[in-house]
């Protein structure tokens, strides 16, 4: 089967690598790729936003499935208008989608289907936006409704940064996203990353996760993409994870069916793990980057299998085989990240680096430039290894960190940290 992936980041590199052990494949194709995905798949210079183009290449391609990896391409109808086509493609309808395209959209299927999730209001204006927040106090969450790159979330701990963060959504800072504000209860808790795959009516649910959202050790500065995760979670346990799929996936499903844009694809699960139970925080509707990387180390199924019974509607009674390893990824970013920050600059060392079997070197904002490896975005590297606990698995990333030489890049240094803690008990 020929095989189209669209994207370009760190969680993109993770399915190419994934795909390309299937036996099921005959040629992976990836638009736009990185440096990383070039070597496992055969780069496509196409504007995937054309979506007249991208339906002509997998014509002419004879293109088997088409896996869409970010959500913007999503929320857009990229699966539609391939649908429309005949092709058949991994990822919900633009309908579906609006569970991460829309917070609001979110938020009131929560009301509606009695799905636990923080109390809220929906806002068009800064007056009263403002005014719900002054009512409800601080701490407090602040929202921009649409797709942000993962930017668009304030949890302000005073009044006065919660009312600069509705200002700042409505003055622009997040462009169309911020024309709406969602405002939210905080809740107390440890947060996690829950993983469903989904073909219109049967949820699958495949694994946990948890990122780390900040940008510097310890929790401290800006929230960003995601600087590292590990699976699985610790903290979701076996009746977690089945509480999860009564109270918020299955629901979920239901509603989004009856509805008429009945969900297929990756439902992610933003959790909250509250002293009542998991509460969501928000779903994204693609895998997690960085989740990704440390979920496609420990799949041991064939990935293209199962996302073709997942768009076929055959997910009923299958089982998926993981590794009980853990997986841990650490990000290396460029200086600067979430602001500004320098591009092309060379990184050296990646072959060190993935010298040990168990590590896996994820590109997502590279180039590649003869035999150099350029930096060409602000989350750069996916450093990602398993360990039989994960200490050992924290070991290893650090380890093929240091290996790499690339002065202009960081990252944290405490992936794992809640993880490590629980298992020294």
């Amino acid at each position: 089967m020929n095989v189209l992936l669209i994207g370009s980041g760190g969680r993109e590199h993770a399915l190419a690598w994934a795909l390309a052990k299937s036996p099921l494949i005959e040629a992976l194709y990836a638009a736009p790729g990185n440096a990383g995905i070039d070597r496992v798949a055969t780069h496509v210079a196409l504007d995937v936003t054309d979506h007249a183009a991208v339906v002509s290449f997998c014509e002419e391609k004879t293109i088997g499935l088409v896996v869409v990896g970010p959500e913007a391409p999503l929320v857009a109808g990229l699966a539609d208008d391939l649908a429309r086509a005949g092709i058949k493609v991994f990822g919900p309808t633009a309908a579906a989608a609006r569970l991460e395209g829309s917070k609001g959209f979110t938020k009131d299927l929560c009301a509606k289907y009695d799905i636990p999730t923080a109390a809220y209001g929906r806002f068009t204006d800064t007056e009263t936006a403002s005014a719900y927040v002054r009512e409800k106090g601080a701490p407090i969450v602040v929202k921009a409704d649409g797709l942000a790159a993962g930017k668009g979330v304030i949890v302000a701990m005073n009044e006065k940064d919660a009312l600069d963060a509705v200002a700042a959504c409505f003055e622009g800072t997040f462009g169309e996203a911020g024309a709406e504000v969602v405002v939210e209860e905080f809740m107390e808790g440890e947060e996690a990353s829950f993983f469903a795959l989904c073909d219109g009516t049967t949820a699958l649910p495949l694994a946990t996760a948890q990122d780390h959202k900040r940008v510097f050790d310890g929790d401290e500065g800006p929230n960003t993409g995601g600087m590292g995760a590990y699976s699985p979670a610790p903290v979701m346990s076996d009746a977690l994870v089945a509480r999860t799929m009564v109270e918020i996936i299955e629901p979920t499903m239901r509603g989004m069916a009856e509805m008429g844009c009945a969900f297929t694809g990756i439902l992610y699960a933003g959790l909250m793990i509250t002293e009542d139970g998991p509460k969501l925080i928000e779903y994204n509707v693609r895998f997690g980057d960085p989740e990704c990387q440390a979920l496609m180390m420990r799949l041991e199924s064939d990935l293209l299998e199962l996302l073709l019974a997942a768009t076929d509607g055959k997910l009923e009674g299958r089982t998926i085989s993981w590794s009980n390893d853990t997986a841990l990824c650490v990000v290396m970013a460029a200086n600067g990240y979430p602001g500004s920050y320098e591009k092309g600059t060379d990184i050296r060392g990646l072959d060190a680096a993935a010298s040990d079997p168990a590590v896996q070197v994820f590109h997502a904002g590279t180039r590649a430039d003869c035999d150099r490896t350029l930096a060409n975005g602000g989350r750069v590297l996916g450093v990602t290894a398993l360990g039989a606990t994960v200490a050992d698995a924290q070991a290893r990333a650090y380890a093929a960190v240091d290996a790499i030489d690339w002065p202009q890049g960081f990252c944290r240094r405490d992936i794992g940290w809640r993880a490590v803690e629980r298992e020294r008990g």
